[in-house]
């Protein structure tokens, strides 16, 4: 006989038994692979700029357009995933979602036209991961766990970095060895692998195993009634909702700027700016590579401190340090890696996505249980600045001839962010939302 304990763990009763791990730890498992394998292709643009124009001519903006459009829908399709996830389930949502984005970016290597970049490397992967965004930890959190929720997710946003630290080297060396088809393919093969595991182990809520969320009190129940309207509609409508809040627009805001000082500006263009001062590829890829390491060292700490700590001070903070490291960086480009910029890559590692877990914590404050749709518009608000900056960016390279504009804009913008999230006010409880 299984029953929970008063921890939340499944244990399993009668003599000479022994305590099984609660379903909610695989659901983690399969979440943070699939969210591994979401962001191989995230991580392969910024070494496949100048292959690409190399091989194709053309030019860093067209490339960078391709990329603004996968950002864009990344975090545009967010909230509708989330949305769509309560109507058909969290493991057919994902498990169509990484099937799309091998799909996605299997058929690069037939592309001939710019168009057809567009089409694949920014419609298609950026539907696929923005079904497994950021608003995809928002609903494993909320639905399966009661105690730990600001660590797991941590844990869970940093996948993404994993997902980096496996990809962004091998993405590199394939490119460089072996031409940028062949790594196109195995980033496509590596989100194949991970569907079987999302099909074995992920589920959509804890009834659906017979047991509550971890943590939960004996008898719980979740409050997760089959919404009334059409995913779309319910995104819709609960935009609607929470636009009518200046919290609202205080987050949206803060993380767009998130968005551009991270996948826009430094997780697209790194790699070329340290390139454009004598530093290989393969050098400046593993570079970015070990900001990932710290990455998820960073963030898990952060969603550690989410539970202890006023969410908005953390984000006051990550947003103030973030803005002083990009305004140096200009200085730190050489063709080696000398110590002052293994000291940014360091700092920026922690830093990176470390504004997930207080965001997160924020939403649910404010929004209840619509707080994963609500986050997943404070993302698509992150992924429209990743997609302004990753555009921007590029255009500015190919105007200026020099990246030196856009770190400093995105410092300055880190200074705005700060303010905002200082300006939200806390709330503890949430009324119920529909």
């Amino acid at each position: 006989m299984v029953h929970l304990d008063d921890r939340g763990a499944t244990a399993a009763k009668g003599p000479g038994s022994s305590r099984r791990p609660h379903w909610a730890w695989l659901v983690v498992v399969a979440a943070f692979f699939a969210l591994v394998g979401a962001a191989g292709f995230r991580a392969a643009p910024s070494v496949l700029i100048d292959p690409l124009h190399a091989e194709f001519g053309w030019s860093r903006g067209t490339i960078s357009a391709a990329v603004s459009i996968n950002m864009l829908l990344y975090g545009l399709f967010s909230p509708f995933a989330a949305a769509l996830m309560e109507r058909l389930g969290m493991r057919r949502v994902v498990a169509t979602a990484l099937l799309l984005v091998a799909t996605g970016s299997g058929l690069t290597v037939f592309m001939s036209a710019s168009w057809q970049l567009m089409l694949c490397w920014g419609v298609l992967v950026g539907v696929g991961t923005g079904s497994m965004a950021l608003a995809f930890v928002a609903t494993v959190t909320s639905r399966w766990f009661v105690r730990h929720r600001g660590l797991v997710s941590g844990v869970l946003t940093a996948a993404g970095a994993a997902g980096q630290l496996v990809f962004l080297p091998l993405v590199a060396v394939l490119a460089t060895d072996h031409g940028w088809r062949t790594a196109s393919l195995a980033v496509s093969g590596a989100a194949l692998v991970v569907v079987p595991i999302v099909l074995l182990l992920l589920r959509d809520h804890p009834r659906d195993v017979g047991t509550t969320a971890y943590g939960a009190e004996q008898g719980h129940e979740e409050a997760v009634p089959p919404p009334a309207a059409g995913s779309a509609r319910r995104a819709l409508l609960v935009l609607a909702d929470a636009a009518r809040s200046r919290t609202f627009w205080l987050l949206a805001g803060g993380f767009a700027i998130c968005g551009a000082s991270t996948n826009g500006l430094i997780g697209t263009h790194f790699v070329p700016a340290a390139h454009d001062h004598g530093m290989p590829h393969t050098t400046a890829a593993s570079l970015l590579a070990l900001v990932g390491v710290f990455d998820i060292a960073g963030t898990v700490a952060s969603g550690w401190l989410t539970d202890r700590v006023d969410p908005r001070w953390l984000l006051g903070v990550y947003y103030t340090l973030r803005g002083a490291s990009l305004i140096l960086l200009p200085q730190l480009f050489a063709p080696t890696t000398e110590p002052p910029m293994w000291a940014f890559i360091v700092f920026y590692g922690l830093d990176w996505v470390a504004t997930v877990p207080p965001t997160v914590a924020l939403c649910r404050q404010w929004w209840g249980m619509t707080g994963p749709i609500v986050f997943g518009w404070v993302f698509a608000a992150h992924q429209v600045g990743a997609a302004l900056a990753a555009f921007g960016a590029g255009l500015a390279r190919d105007q200026l001839g020099s990246y030196n504009l856009a770190w400093y804009v995105a410092g300055g913008l880190c200074a705005l962010a700060t303010v905002m999230s200082l300006r939200i006010r806390s709330r503890r409880v949430c009324p119920p939302r529909a």
